[in-house]
């Protein structure tokens, strides 16, 4: 199996782990609060990837933290870890595992705008510029995807009158996920080249991990008593969703590249609305799957160019 079809099955399995994370993660909120539950499953992920630095083979064994890796590991471990779970595990507070979901599905169109800006700025007269006939083709997909999530919160705030403030609290944190993931991407690609994708990811939950420690410190009063359920969640939420997902898509970045990876992550909707129906009986309304569908398509139409090639 080459390594284009062995990131593709990583990508595919690191988006299955994600999208049931939206699941454990509102249930094991309902007993520990949202910065704690950061510091827990990042404290189980950071052993674990320890463990498995310490018996892999090669060099990856012996690879050495170095005085210029530490801003780029200590930002993207701060920006992919820290923060964005800050905003993700206080909006799963406010509104549904499946609305939450699907505003993550916007994450590759903030990341085609990110690098449309960046290659003007660089005068990289390109097809996937934004002066380009790809470049239109990529902010009308952007705005057929704003277009969805923004049906998605309306039908929200129309049917939770009376807690609209947290409902709208809700995608504004989930809206600072999205943001912090660009930003951790970004910040992950230079180190490729450097080190090994386990050497990376290893020291970006050392770092994510100290950065929930003084809030979760303040939180430790407000733990609730977790059942065996909650428990075997939050073991998924460390093992899985962390450790292992945060490993295996830093091998589809590595391999595939910022854009094509992030292209995975629309697949994390689709499989938190099916375990969303069935674990925890949420629904969709007609129109909150219009707006899924306009944020999916969305992505896909500003991606197309990037799919060609």
């Amino acid at each position: 199996m080459n390594k284009h079809v062995s990131a593709l099955i990583l990508a595919i399995l690191c988006m299955l782990f994600w999208g049931f994370s939206f699941i454990s993660t509102k249930i094991t909120v309902e007993v520990f609060p949202p910065m704690s539950i950061g510091v827990l499953r990042f404290a189980m992920a950071t052993v674990f990837l320890f463990v498995l630095r310490r018996f892999s083979s090669g060099s990856m064994k012996h690879e050495k933290l170095e005085g210029r890796d530490i801003p780029l590991l200590a930002g993207a471990g701060l920006s992919g870890v820290t923060l964005y779970f800050f905003f993700e595990n206080n909006g799963l507070t406010f509104i549904t595992a499946s609305e939450a979901s699907i505003i993550t599905a916007a994450i590759p169109v903030l990341m085609i705008i990110t690098e449309s800006f960046g290659a003007s700025l660089r005068r990289n007269k390109t097809r996937n510029t934004a002066a380009g006939p790809g470049g239109l083709r990529q902010w009308i997909g952007a705005m057929v995807s704003m277009i969805g999530v923004w049906l998605v919160a309306r039908v929200s705030f129309s049917l939770e009158t009376a807690a609209a403030g947290k409902t709208a609290l809700g995608y504004i944190c989930m809206a600072g996920a999205a943001v912090s993931w660009v930003v951790y991407s970004y910040l992950t690609r230079p180190l490729f080249g450097r080190h090994s994708q386990l050497f990376i990811v290893f020291w970006q939950s050392v770092f994510g991990f100290l950065g929930f420690l003084p809030f979760a410190l303040f939180e430790i009063p407000s733990w609730g008593e977790a059942s065996p359920a909650v428990i075997c969640h939050l073991v998924f939420l460390g093992l899985f969703c962390s450790a292992l997902a945060y490993w295996f898509y830093a091998e589809s970045m590595k391999h595939l590249g910022i854009s094509a990876s992030s292209l995975f992550i629309n697949l994390i909707p689709v499989v938190t609305v099916v375990a969303g129906f069935f674990v925890l009986g949420e629904r969709l309304s007609y129109l909150q799957w219009l707006g899924a569908v306009l944020v999916l398509g969305g992505v896909y139409l500003a991606m197309f160019e990037k799919r060609k090639k």
